[in-house]
């Protein structure tokens, strides 16, 4: 494995689990402060939540793409 390839391997799990992170760090923050110091864990919720919506209606869109070119592909023979 190349040096790059080899840093890769062990950092992409991390960055899979950093959204869930986030929000589960604020929602941490959210339930141990109290009054007007709840709102600086808003953000970071905010945040970590439109991460996790992004990435989903990112995968469905790459899903339906393949499954109309595998379609395609299958009309054609």
């Amino acid at each position: 494995m190349t040096p790059v390839a080899d840093r890769r391997s062990w950092l992409l799990p991390w960055l899979a689990l950093a959204a869930p992170l986030l929000i589960l760090l604020a929602g941490i923050a959210l339930v141990q402060r109290r009054g007007s110091d709840r709102a600086v864990a808003v953000p970071p919720l905010l945040i970590g939540g439109g991460l996790l919506l992004t990435n989903a209606l990112a995968q469905g869109r790459h899903r339906r793409r393949l499954l109309a070119a595998l379609r395609e592909q299958n009309l054609g023979r």
